[in-house]
């Protein structure tokens, strides 16, 4: 996990955010899975 996180940030799949971590569009791309939906200001990017 200590090793995992900062990869997945550095390859730009997971963002900080004061509410904790997201996953950013590159992540549901390379995942083939579409993003959700969500009103402007949501929990995801």
């Amino acid at each position: 996990e200590d090793v995992i996180e900062p990869y997945l940030i550095q390859q730009g799949y997971l963002q900080r955010t004061p509410r904790g971590r997201i996953a950013t569009l590159a992540a549901y791309r390379h995942l083939g899975v579409a993003p959700p939906q969500s009103a402007e200001g949501g929990l995801f990017v």
